[in-house]
């Protein structure tokens, strides 16, 4: 049993996570807590989305552990030429300069077959299962009745979040957490779709989820204290800093980044310059690692639409009003990297336009 704190209950060894939609959110925070050591259940009502599931996780694990190892030799390289340049000045620095860097080293391996070894920097052991191996694939809420913790990734449709969390309700315990991992959507709306409010919080995780460190975390006047505890504690065990905010149609992050986006559609399909050069401003300009535009296209321009509407929905404010560009782009099925096109042409993409009903909106923005 996991250690008691204050009023919180005691959770047993190899209770799962839950996870509901296998698109491309989904899939990310799967594999955060599977390599985490935790056992995951990924629900999907569509047979297609659990079909690529396994081999989608799969690629993701490889992607994560290959940057890793780069980042990884990238950082000791860099150690072993500053203990160099360190020994010139004195032998006994030198030496414990290498000293630091193996402890280093060591510490950031992870290789901890139990939990929290963390998504950032930690593999398993060799004698413990796979991530690949701590997921289990489902069409069916149900099977999230074990779940303790269950992270909500499905489209950013407030019916189609209200249907599950309701379905949620009855499937599972009542000292179960619900996160969403909603972009734009209040925590206090997809509270009062249960019966528990004082236990749902957003977990906004950012794409790709395995290899961002920061997750934004909403709390509403109704969660909890403990379930705000036991998710800060939870996401730090596997590896990512919670940042908390209050709840608001967009939190910080798609409040401001949405208008940015919107606005940059705007005045590529006024002319004012190509795809390449807005995005080239914001990153030589403003040192950006991504113009907007490519951004959006990561996102899914799908998502986008649907996350502008929720703001426009919920705030009342016509900024938010999404651009006749975005919304041709949508409608052509011009929807981003996931499609093979949107604001750029990505022809190493397959065009495989997300339509199952779940996992569409899980692609959140990084």
């Amino acid at each position: 049993m996991r250690e008691r704190k204050d009023s919180e209950p005691a959770i047993a060894t190899g209770t799962p996570v839950g996870v509901v939609g296998a698109g491309t959110m989904g899939i990310g925070v799967a594999q955060c807590f599977a390599e985490a050591g935790y056992p995951v259940v990924v629900v999907d009502p569509d047979p297609a989305a659990l079909g690529t599931g396994p081999a989608r996780l799969r690629a993701g694990v490889r992607m994560a552990q290959l940057l890793r190892r780069r980042s990884s030799a990238s950082t000791g390289a860099g150690a072993r030429a500053g203990a160099g340049a360190r020994a010139g000045a004195g032998a006994g620095a030198g030496a414990r300069a290498g000293a630091g860097a193996g402890a280093g080293t060591d510490a950031d391996s992870g290789t901890d077959s139990g939990r929290g070894t963390g998504a950032g920097g930690g593999t398993p052991a060799p004698s413990s299962p796979s991530p690949e191996a701590r997921v289990v694939w489902s069409e069916k809420l149900s099977d999230l009745a074990p779940a303790f913790f269950v992270v909500e990734c499905a489209r950013e449709k407030v019916p189609i979040k209200e249907e599950i969390l309701r379905q949620l309700d009855q499937v599972c315990g009542p000292e179960t957490v619900f996160a969403s991992c909603t972009s734009c959507i209040p925590i206090t709306r997809l509270g009062s779709f249960t019966g528990r409010p004082d236990r749902v919080i957003g977990t906004h995780f950012m794409n790709p989820a395995p290899l961002k460190d920061a997750v934004e975390v909403i709390r509403a006047p109704g969660t909890s204290e403990g379930t705000v505890r036991r998710t800060v504690d939870l996401l730090a065990e596997i590896g990512k800093q919670a940042l908390v905010v209050r709840d608001a149609p967009g939190f910080v992050t798609n409040r401001v980044l949405m208008l940015t986006l919107n606005e940059a559609a705007t005045v590529l399909g006024e002319g004012t310059a190509d795809a390449e050069t807005v995005d080239r401003i914001f990153q030589d300009c403003f040192g950006h690692p991504m113009g907007p535009l490519r951004t959006a296209d990561l996102i899914g321009l799908d998502t986008v639409l649907d996350s502008l509407e929720v703001l426009r929905e919920f705030t009342g404010d016509e900024r938010f009003r999404p651009c006749a560009l975005l919304a041709r782009h949508v409608a052509e099925g011009s929807v981003g990297r996931k499609s093979g096109r949107g604001f750029y042409q990505y022809p190493e993409q397959r065009q495989r336009p997300e339509h199952h009903l779940v996992s569409r909106g899980g692609a959140s923005h990084g």
